[in-house]
């Protein structure tokens, strides 16, 4: 993530035309099948369980957050809690007298394809041009008599284990209750006021649009809705509806009127026409978004707020329940304070909290569930906005971003929400294929190949969702994508998924058997002269030398995306010929050195530091994570000790983010206390915008001095970081405890992590050794499971489990 992105001007956008939308889809040819559904569809009334899914209350100590005040509209983005059904996202404030609800949608998206280059060679990277991000509805349940200064014994928390925001309170004696939830198969987010004691509430809903639209009412179904058009021809709408059973409600003007009503439903829809079929120019043409909106608030409202909350709990647990984790128990001190206290107390006290942090990790697995199902992947920020201005545009960065927001899917029991990631690929893939062939041989292209040619596909630093690239070229890019839609097939053994992704996989091959380019090296040990193959001119991400030859970054994850097609080749028995031209152009890729004059691995072609020394990327370590050809006990020692000295030289303090990756190398180094170290630097409260974590969990970035901003891969990449410390795994072989901290090493167990080659790993340990691990396949067939120096092996058919004690 850069944070000096130039910032074009803005352009009026003009969405792709059919014409255009066709074109592309004939250069690209059949690179794709999708099913071309639009993300804000109508659909089939969901099941409804048949017995209440609700669990019973408790301390919740992993897996409850809570607050004793309120956010503020002002605060909305630092304090206000997320819910989210994969497509829709809301922050919600929580005040008793005033309930607001910031309301987006992952397509809200200004913008085009983006099919022109700058004098300099950049694609334009503009709110119009390239596009943003943007918000699609607020609305405020205003209750005047219920003010905060008016209220007792208030209380708001978020129940990770059932998805529902909470908020209690006690006015003239009687309590107050509501809760709020985005429910994935009623499509819609709902707001329950309840009260225990003869209490009533009397107040207005609005709905207010974000650009200026006009909101209209419908006495009848005592409905609100807004309905426009962006520039670039995407069409959205957004309703809100409620119902009592008692008191009266009614509307006045573009107002709900509710009056003493013992409880209140209110349900929240929207959504946009934006269809993931580059052949329709990423649009339904047929979609009414404010007609269907409406639809959805009304088929909800008229089931009870219990039926309504029973369907999203049972849906909602199907995924959560897949794991479950206990880093030690923390202290009585510790567990009474609120979630905001008990951050900065962490931090003042330097004491270890163990339940605080696993937490922090359940928190990391209910954004995933709450942002990525059935519909467009996790970007910068999530569905979670406060503004329509994002920074970076709230985009999908390709050179470390949207990659890490998905270390954590199969890593922790939630594979199904990869499937966002993957569908986007390959539904921008056509666009992306189109602008590679017709503008990265541009003159004016940095980047572009010295050969001449090109071939297949790759991506800019920023993509939208319609194809459009932003800012300068990223050739690697397309080989980390690649990469890491290739370890998704490591975890689960899908044979149709490696079907689905093959072109993708196939098309970067071939983009890099053009650019590949032949370079003389002398070997340092011999002082023999050898011919080797190189990345062309490039930058590593995102500093140093614009136009060096054989970066590190490049050539390592080159060398896996071939290691990887090759694989998925002789899967399918596909295109055998061209999988021996691929590995002949692996046997020949230059593989970078430790330097002599720094002691460090290099980052490029040269003995020397061309960069920042704690530059925030870790680009040239990106074999030792994500990838494996740096690991300790198998690898040259000298090689090792580079990487781990490069990463010493690259620090322990940096934005959220970056101190997760750190952690993850750390990590993979087997050093739980540097790991650990940077896992509690995320976790220190930011104050006026520092790096760190915010009152509602979220990680803050630093700007700069004094400003702040949400930026969500840190809340996933930190998680990622402490099951790494749990389990390392690679096809073939599966470490348990592989960097277990002190703090957490007393007594824990974890259930449903997902093990590389096709397992699931259930684990618990006591004084920092195994107690007993139950490994399952689910796909995968023989494995080694090692621990303390003890290894067993693992033979299993799919489906079948084996339970091993006395590891280690």
């Amino acid at each position: 993530m850069n944070d000096q992105h130039p910032h074009t001007p803005d352009r009026s956008a003009v969405g792709p035309t059919r014409r255009r939308a066709l074109t592309l889809a004939a250069g690209a040819g059949a690179l794709t099948a999708l099913g071309a559904l639009p993300a804000f569809a109508a659909a089939a009334p969901p099941k409804r369980p048949a017995v209440s899914p609700m669990l019973a209350e408790g301390e919740g100590s992993t897996t409850r957050m809570w607050y004793r005040a309120p956010a503020g509209r002002t605060t909305m983005l630092e304090r206000a809690l997320p819910v989210g059904n994969g497509r829709l996202g809301a922050l919600v404030g929580n005040d008793p007298g005033q309930e607001v609800i910031f309301v987006s949608d992952a397509t809200m998206w200004t913008g085009g394809i983006n099919d022109t280059l700058e004098a300099d060679g950049q694609f334009p990277y503009g709110r119009a041009d390239f596009g943003s991000f943007t918000q699609l509805a607020h609305v405020t349940v205003d209750i005047p008599d219920h003010d905060l200064g008016a209220v007792n014994d208030f209380r708001r928390e978020l129940d990770i284990d059932q998805g529902l925001v909470i908020s209690r309170y006690v006015r003239s004696g009687v309590g107050y209750e509501r809760r709020v939830f985005a429910s994935h198969p009623d499509d819609v987010v709902v707001v329950h006021f309840s009260q225990r004691g003869g209490g009533h509430y009397t107040g207005t809903i609005s709905l207010d649009g974000t650009h200026d639209e006009k909101t209209s009412a419908d006495g009848k179904d005592n409905s609100l809705f807004l309905g426009a058009e962006f520039a670039n021809g995407l069409r959205y709408g957004a309703a809100v509806t409620a119902r009592s059973r008692s008191g009266s409600v009614t509307t006045d003007g573009a107002r709900i009127v509710f009056t003493r009503c013992a409880d209140l439903t209110v349900v929240i829809s929207g959504g946009s026409n934006y269809a993931a079929d580059h052949t329709t120019g990423y649009r339904d043409p047929d979609l009414d978004p404010a007609a269907l909106a409406r639809t959805k608030a009304q088929d909800a409202v008229r089931h009870s707020a219990t039926t309504l909350l029973h369907t999203h709990v049972a849906d909602y647990r199907q995924q959560f329940e897949g794991m479950s984790v206990s880093l030690g128990p923390s202290t009585g001190e510790q567990r009474a304070l609120d979630t905001w206290e008990r951050l900065k107390f962490r931090t003042q006290q330097d004491v270890p909290d163990p339940e605080l942090e696993a937490l922090y990790l359940q928190f990391g697995r209910y954004l995933m569930i709450s942002s990525s199902r059935d519909g467009l992947p996790v970007a910068l920020q999530g569905p979670w906005l406060d503004g329509n201005d994002p920074d970076w545009m709230g985009d999908y960065h390709t050179d470390i971003n949207i990659q890490m927001n998905y270390w954590i899917a199969d890593r922790t029991a939630l594979s199904r929400n990869f499937d966002a990631f993957t569908d986007y690929c390959l539904a921008q893939l056509p666009v992306w294929s189109e602008l590679t062939r017709t503008h990265f041989n541009d003159p004016r292209n940095r980047f572009r190949n010295s050969s001449g040619k090109v071939a297949g596909w790759t991506v800019a630093y920023s993509t939208n969702i319609y194809g459009g690239l932003g800012w300068w070229w990223h050739p690697p890019g397309n080989a980390w994508l690649c990469n890491t839609l290739w370890e998704h097939y490591q975890y689960t053994q899908d044979l149709g998924f490696v079907k689905k992704i093959y072109a993708m996989l196939k098309g970067a091959c071939e983009f890099w058997e053009t650019r590949l380019v032949t370079m003389t090296v002398k070997d340092a040990s011999s002082g023999e002269e050898r011919e080797v193959l190189v990345a062309d001119n490039d930058w590593s991400p995102e500093h140093g030398p614009q136009d060096a030859k054989g970066i590190t970054y490049a050539q390592e994850v080159v060398r896996d995306l071939f290691i990887n097609y090759r694989e998925a080749s002789e899967l399918l028995g596909r295109d055998a010929e061209f999988a021996r031209t691929v590995a002949g152009l692996q046997e020949r890729l230059y593989l970078p050195e430790v330097s002599p004059k720094t002691g460090w691995l290099q980052e490029w072609m040269s003995p020397d530091n061309l960069g920042e020394t704690t530059h925030r990327h870790l680009s040239p370590l990106i074999s030792l994570f994500p990838g494996d050809r740096i690991r300790p006990g198998d690898s040259p020692d000298a090689l090792v000790k580079g990487a781990t000295e490069l990463l010493t030289a690259r620090g322990m303090e940096s934005f959220g983010w970056a101190n997760a990756w750190r952690a993850l190398c750390w990590a993979r180094l087997k050093d739980a206390d540097q790991a650990y170290e940077l896992v509690v630097n995320n976790l220190r409260p930011s104050v006026d915008g520092t790096n760190g974590t915010a009152m509602n969990l979220f990680d803050i970035y630093e700007v700069e001095k004094g400003r702040g901003i949400f930026q969500i891969e840190s809340n996933f990449g930190t998680p990622a970081a402490m099951i790494e410390m749990l389990l390392y795994s690679r096809p073939g072989h599966i470490e348990l405890l592989p960097a277990l901290p002190a703090a957490w090493a007393r007594s824990g167990s974890v259930t449903g992590i997902g093990a590389r080659g096709g397992f699931v790993v259930d684990l618990s340990w006591r004084d920092g050794k195994v107690s007993e691990a139950k490994i399952r396949s689910v796909g995968g067939r023989r494995t080694k499971v090692t621990a303390g120096g003890v290894s067993r092996d693992v033979d299993l058919r799919s489906g079948r489990s084996v339970t091993l004690r006395n590891l280690g």
